[in-house]
């Protein structure tokens, strides 16, 4: 069997006689104490991408047009800080906070944490660029990444979908630009873990 199948069995086994011996109904673990084979040697299994592959992928959104611009702005927020679909699709104007000089995006993650990230110089030339191209800039309540078109309901001033992230962003210009083909399973995730090993 494989070295994960074997540490699978073997928590389940353990946590089984766990259960029991709090009932009473055996007297010991005959799990606790075996060694357990290693598994995937601490490598993640999201594809990050190389420095080449995230420069293609930032460079294919065309610079002169809105969607362009906000294209590229998204995935450096993503590429250079990692942050979560759904935190980046959250995203207010006024969450761009200067702290001691520096800017920071203020994001509510999971179970309404709070925590500052700094903003990536780069990141913000390209968020600055997009605002001022967009517009709205001064609507601090807003959501910072909007849609360029809306044919359902014709609202630009709504925040992004996540699903569209992937879809509408990181599938497209990965297409395009050929590192879908580079990087086998290419998704939003694969930005996350690309920052991380930043």
């Amino acid at each position: 069997m494989a070295s994960a199948t074997v540490r699978r069995k073997l928590s389940a086994l353990s946590s089984l006689f766990d259960y029991l011996c709090e009932r009473n109904a055996v007297t010991g673990n005959p799990v606790d104490g075996v060694k357990r084979p290693m598994a995937n040697g601490n490598e993640g299994s999201t594809p990050a991408l190389g420095d080449s592959q995230a420069r293609k992928l930032l460079e294919a959104p065309p610079a002169d047009t809105l969607k362009g611009a906000r294209d590229r702005a998204i995935l450096a927020t993503l590429l250079y800080r990692g942050i979560r679909r759904e935190e980046l699709c959250g995203l207010r104007v006024k969450v761009l906070q200067s702290r001691q000089g520096v800017t920071h995006f203020r994001i509510k993650g999971k179970r309404d944490k709070i925590r500052f990230v700094p903003v990536n110089a780069a990141a913000q030339r390209l968020i600055e660029d997009y605002l001022i191209l967009a517009g709205h800039r001064t609507d601090m309540q807003g959501a910072l990444f909007r849609p360029v078109t809306n044919n359902r309901t014709g609202r630009l001033d709504k925040h992004l979908d996540p699903a569209s992230i992937y879809r509408n962003i990181v599938r497209k210009y990965g297409l395009e630009t050929g590192v879908s083909a580079e990087v086998n399973g290419l998704c939003v995730h694969s930005l996350r873990a690309t920052a991380d090993t930043c």
